[in-house]
């Protein structure tokens, strides 16, 4: 049975990720991109769907781990009663292609004598590819159509009939033995051997400059840090893109069918990642960001994806494999991902946004972004009361989604800005024409005077999470009384224990079984409400609630289930990651004006809130 979620953490090299359990075993690991097939992929079923296991023989070993400083150097420490060891897992950082990907693993000897074990299941094609073996230089050699692996090592490793490769061996304090898997194209002639070590302190001082450059400070800072580090680790180098999860299939609730692959760019992952990038001060991984936003959509907006490849594919065809059984008996398994070909309208004002934060933070205009977005507006104007599958994708019928109608009402409304502020060109009197047309609809029909909030979708009476982000993005004021009606509707109907749930489930709304946990992301949106609307104290202790749920290497998947305290969804999520950077940012600045007013009246605090809203003010 896999390990839980929370117990794996995660190496990459900003090509591709690993995910490394406590017990010291590699269960994941997709070459040579994020969105290949895998190598490893006992997360999703059991050892024999590929892995790479090494611990110590002694089943009762104590482990902890952590990583190394502001890095993605993975440290997992052993202790048995003879000694202690450490096995230091990291991905290098070398500035190389795909056409070779190392996995290090060091296991260095810190007291005594520790007898290890170590053992490799390579199945290729996500776990039923075996691959032929052989011995080959300093370590087996395997290779399955296009894939070629070689290891090296000098620990004596060999075959057994389970077609596994095995080996054991005993490190003693002061010694450190070295395992380098390299993945390469098989038609290739070989690999390029490079020192471990080296690597090693190659990487550690890569990693070490790019966390420097970090700006945000404060007493969340460590949160902050380690979220940067895993965006990094998320982002795919060539291209800038950035995906949402390292995963596919982790399930929204255990033994249901939500289970999604992640391993793809989202449009609606955009303008936090860029003000999570911008706000720290990494301006060129916005930068990269940005220009793949810009290749990405590229062309006709009649054309224009939710979501695409790492390089900007559009193509992601959704598919079942039928022979892994998934994550703790979770079916289907499923690669590729359908929504790709769904209406979603929120993401043309998320793209707006997108481009808007980008002239607030003084990037660098790019010479065709405004003929583009003026492009996708012209489009949107056209296509804006169609009814959409809305920002959670459902799967069932298309409506008229109050979130997606409020995004349509952003994307002009930056556009307007752009003008205004920026001095750019544009019908600026139509386009506030056409932003109060969409206003008042939504006001007209997505309101419910009777329970005083806003809805789901036109004519629901149930709430949706994403109505939090309402006054962040300037729809209302966050002082509106109809804004504070929505987020007392929510915290009724959607928040328990403490945790916020997407929206009530139900078939008829989402096409799907009932029933999933509480999405991470969705909280932290809840904190940044209570602290617009003047309740910052409230607003910090459920921010520091949420980041005690991350586990102990700081990592969060996109769900959680309060009841069982268990991680669920797929892991690391770039969302949930996005959202501790930005929240804390925007709790921060609501602490430092609020210090700066003298006395913290609430008035104050609201003011504060607005004056410093994530990602966008409203009154910009």
């Amino acid at each position: 049975m896999s390990a839980p979620i929370e117990d794996y953490g995660i190496i990459g090299n900003t090509y591709t990720a690993a995910l490394v359990s406590r017990g010291g075993s590699i269960d994941w690991l997709c070459l040579p991109r994020f969105d290949s097939e895998s190598v490893f992929a006992a997360l999703l079923g059991e050892p024999q769907h590929g892995r790479w296991l090494i611990a110590p023989q002694d089943p009762e070993a104590r482990s902890s781990r952590c990583y190394r400083g502001p890095t993605g150097i993975l440290e997992t420490s052993f202790e048995t009663a003879e000694g202690a060891a450490t096995v230091i897992d990291f991905m290098p950082l070398s500035g190389e292609g795909e056409d070779q990907v190392d996995l290090i693993r060091l296991v260095r000897g810190d007291r005594g004598r520790v007898s290890m074990r170590t053992e490799i299941v390579l199945r290729f094609d996500y776990g039923r590819g075996i691959p032929w073996v052989r011995g080959h230089l300093g370590g087996p050699s395997a290779v399955a159509g296009p894939h070629a692996v070689q290891f090296i090592t000098p620990i004596a490793l060999g075959g057994t009939p389970q077609l596994t490769t095995e080996g054991a061996f005993t490190v003693a304090a002061g010694e450190c033995v070295p395992f380098t898997m390299s993945w390469y194209p098989s038609h290739h002639k070989g690999f390029r051997y490079r020192d471990p070590f080296d690597l090693l302190l190659s990487t550690e001082n890569r990693w070490r400059d790019w966390a420097a450059v970090c700006g945000l400070q404060g007493r969340w800072r460590e949160a902050i840090l380690r979220s940067l580090i895993t965006l990094r680790m998320l982002t795919y180098r060539p291209t800038g893109g950035i995906v949402a999860a390292v995963t596919t299939s982790l399930p929204e609730r255990l033994g249901g069918v939500r289970n999604w692959d992640y391993r793809f760019c989202w449009l609606r992952d955009a303008t936090l990642t860029l003000y999570a990038l911008l706000s720290a001060g990494y301006r060129t991984e916005a930068r990269a960001w940005r220009e793949w936003l810009l290749r990405a959509v590229a062309g006709h907006p009649s054309e224009m994806q939710i979501m695409y490849g790492l390089a900007g594919e559009r193509r992601l065809t959704e598919y079942e494999v039928p022979w892994l059984p998934g994550y703790r008996d979770s079916r289907p398994v499923r690669i590729g991902n359908a929504a790709h070909e769904q209406l979603q309208l929120d993401v043309y004002g998320e793209l707006m946004d997108a481009f808007y934060a980008c002239q607030r933070y003084g990037l660098e205009a790019s010479p065709f972004a405004w003929d583009l977005q003026q492009e996708l507006l012209g489009f949107l104007e056209k296509i804006w009361e169609k009814p959409d599958q809305g920002m959670w994708e459902v799967r069932g019928d298309a409506r008229q989604f109050t979130f997606s109608k409020a995004m349509c009402w952003v994307a002009f409304d930056r556009g307007i800005k752009s003008i205004e502020q920026y001095g750019l060109k544009g019908p600026l009197e139509h386009w506030k024409q056409v932003r109060a047309t969409i206003g008042q609809q939504v006001l007209d029909n997505a309101f419910d005077t009777t329970q005083n909030t806003f809805v789901q979708y036109y004519g629901a009476s149930d709430v949706d999470a994403s109505l939090l982000l309402l006054p962040q993005l300037g729809f209302l004021k966050a002082d509106d009384p109809r804004i504070r009606g929505t987020i007392a509707a929510v915290e009724r109907s959607l928040v328990h224990d403490g945790f916020v749930y997407r929206y009530n489930t139900r078939q008829s709304t989402d096409g799907l079984p009932e029933g999933e946990s509480a999405f991470i992301a969705c909280s932290f949106w809840l904190a940044n409400s209570l602290a617009l609307t003047g309740r910052r104290a409230e607003a910090i202790r459920l921010f520091e609630r949420l980041l005690a749920v991350r586990n102990d290497l700081g990592l969060l998947s996109e769900e959680y289930d309060p009841r069982s305290g268990c991680l669920l969804g797929n892991f690391p999520q770039a969302f949930s990651h996005t959202a501790i950077v930005n929240t804390a940012a925007h709790l921060a600045r609501i602490e430092t004006a609020s210090a700066a007013r003298g006395n913290h009246t609430s008035d104050e605090a609201t003011a504060a809130a607005k004056d410093s809203a994530a990602p966008i003010s409203p009154d910009d």
